[in-house]
């Protein structure tokens, strides 16, 4: 049997292909047939990728966002890794149930801590009191301090913030190289971020952007020779796939302040700073890009639904009964979900003077923020820190565009059709011979 690999090319859609030449991806797919896929609901990357390794949406699989609010300890978290946050089994726990012999290896995918995977290597740096130890968890044990005798660290600086660049996605695809090269697993998942950085801060229509998709075409190019020089390419399929398109945006929505300027969101003011309090806020937004999850008190649904309904930017307001239908209808889903307009994005912002924002607004601080933030990516000389302009941003994702992220799969010439992320798992899972019951069927 042919062993596969999947190659999570974040931000690839076939409008890309318009855009500039992509000449060994297309060498890799020209007797092949290029689907769309309709991502699930919202289109970021904890939510779909949960999807595609599960084959459920996250009305089931309980990712609802990059982030969730605990109801019991009235705490955000954001960009959580514990495998056990997925509430149904994946891709992995599958193969492995029906073949305890096939050989995995997960690089870079969200949600892969403690998985059940032979292979593993997933950013965990470990906070200390004056330093950052930028290290990565592995499996086996010592595998990551392996790799990086060969490669040299990895370097998170260069995966997120303003210093993101080609050298994470370069390291990652070295990392597989080396790990298909040594072990030969039956199934290996790569996840690239690369095509992330311009997209959002440039917009998918920029040069910059452009010329990050050459830098990603010659990353895989690199890789399929690797391969071939080695003379393991001719036992390999490769999956490429992505997980959402971008929309170009030039305006941004503070949701939280809009609640705040209504009486609907409270802060506790310490050391003279303000904070949202969780506890005695009758709502509060934790964004996502383009998509909100809004947190209602009994009581206060129609006020908010009507101070929301009011403000421009805004395309949807999903109550629960409407987010069934999308399949984000899960316990941990706001009372509302907001739906951007194309061209908007939300920011997690709750101040009306700078001044009382917290001291870790102006930091790479993925974790205690309540919402993404792509101004990270951005450093202010000014402030020496974080940026705020939220003019800055020039591209986001969450709802469904009308560009739709890409699936090809080596000697695949069936007919081009929308797919749907769910179709994903089940896909991989025939490709082992492994039947078991998903709830939608194979791509092919």
């Amino acid at each position: 049997m042919k062993k596969l690999i999947v190659l999570d090319v974040v931000g690839l859609t076939k409008s890309c292909f318009d855009k500039v030449s992509l000449p060994n991806i297309s060498k890799l797919f020209e007797k092949s047939t290029i689907h769309s896929i309709i991502p699930s609901f919202p289109a970021v990357t904890c939510s779909v990728q949960a999807t595609i390794t599960s084959g459920y949406n996250p009305s089931q699989h309980g990712i609802i966002s990059n982030g969730f609010f605990d109801r019991t300890t009235n705490q955000v978290s954001f960009w959580e890794q514990p495998s056990a946050l997925v509430e149904k089994e994946r891709i992995w726990d599958i193969l492995k149930k029906a073949n305890p012999e096939i050989k995995i290896a997960v690089l870079f995918w969200q949600n892969s801590l403690y998985i059940n995977s032979d292979i593993v290597i997933t950013p965990k740096p470990i906070h200390l009191e004056n330093q950052m130890i930028q290290w990565c968890y592995s499996k086996p044990v010592g595998y990551y301090e392996e790799i990086a005798k060969s490669l040299g660290e990895f370097e998170l600086l260069s995966y997120w913030g303003p210093f993101a660049s080609i050298k994470s996605s370069k390291w990652i695809v070295d990392a597989a190289i080396y790990t298909m090269k040594k072990h030969a697993p039956d199934l290996t998942l790569v996840y690239l971020p690369h095509l992330d950085y311009a997209a959002q801060k440039h917009g998918p229509d920029s040069d910059e952007f452009r010329t990050s998709l050459i830098e990603l075409d010659n990353l895989v190019g690199k890789m399929i020779n690797e391969l071939e020089s080695f003379n393991i390419y001719k036992d390999i399929e490769i999956m490429l796939l992505s997980e959402y398109g971008f929309s170009k945006v030039g305006r941004s929505l503070s949701p939280n302040i809009i609640l705040k300027n209504e009486g609907l969101l409270s802060t506790r003011t310490i050391a003279g700073k303000e904070y949202i309090d969780y506890e005695y806020s009758k709502a509060f937004a934790m964004v996502d890009h383009q998509i909100a999850h809004i947190f209602i008190k009994p009581g206060f649904e129609d006020k908010v639904s009507s101070v929301l309904r009011q403000t421009k930017g805004i395309a949807k307001i999903l109550n629960k009964k409407e987010q069934e239908q999308l399949g984000i209808n899960h316990p941990k889903s706001g009372e509302l979900v907001l739906c951007a307009e194309n061209d908007t994005w939300f920011n997690y912002y709750w101040w009306n003077d700078v001044n009382n924002a917290p001291s870790f607004v102006h930091t790479v601080d993925i974790h205690r923020k309540p919402g993404y933030d792509p101004l990270e990516l951005f450093f202010d000389p000014v402030t020496k820190g974080i940026s705020l302009d939220t003019n800055l941003i020039k591209g986001s994702h969450g709802i469904i565009s009308n560009d739709l992220p890409i699936l090809a799969m080596t000697n695949d010439n069936s007919s081009d059709k929308e797919i749907n992320a769910t179709q994903i798992a089940p896909t991989i899972s025939k490709f082992f011979g492994v039947t078991h019951s998903f709830p939608s069927k194979p791509i092919f």
